[in-house]
């Protein structure tokens, strides 16, 4: 599948491919579903943080129901490597957040962003554009 990572490369795995993954209502459905499986396939290491969990739960739980919050906790969630928010994280996503001033992105992302450059990945599975504006790629749009 061109443009997505292969094996041993890692991804970073946002709220937004999950939620794709898990509302078959939505239009990037078949996309996603196709990109996670080739991941899964390719031996892809697929990370994301606790910040990103809080948000994904309360968007499943708030539009999907509680069946698709089971298939996110026990079907996605333990195939992803999850690096948890400490003090120091936090900071330094709220100051990139109050730095601009813009409303657009939100603390979540902007710890996603921190954490990715950190750990050097340069993909995620997403369809939020703001990874691709921070110069992320993205699999989704290749």
């Amino acid at each position: 599948m061109r443009g997505v990572p292969g094996e041993g490369e890692e991804v970073f795995v946002d709220t937004s491919a999950l939620y794709a993954l898990l509302d078959r209502d939505d239009g990037r459905h078949p996309e996603a579903s196709r990109i996670w499986t080739h991941l899964l396939e390719s031996g892809a290491s697929l990370w994301t943080h606790s910040y990103m969990l809080v948000e994904t739960f309360a968007l499943v739980q708030r539009r999907l129901g509680p069946e698709a919050v089971r298939a996110l906790h026990y079907d996605l969630l333990p195939v992803l490597d999850v690096v948890w928010v400490d003090e120091e994280l936090h900071r330094l996503a709220a100051e990139a957040l109050i730095a601009p001033g813009s409303r657009s992105v939100s603390l979540v992302d902007r710890v996603s962003f921190i954490l990715m450059r950190r750990r050097g990945l340069r993909t995620a599975f997403a369809f939020d554009e703001d990874f691709s504006r921070e110069g992320f790629v993205m699999p989704s749009l290749l």
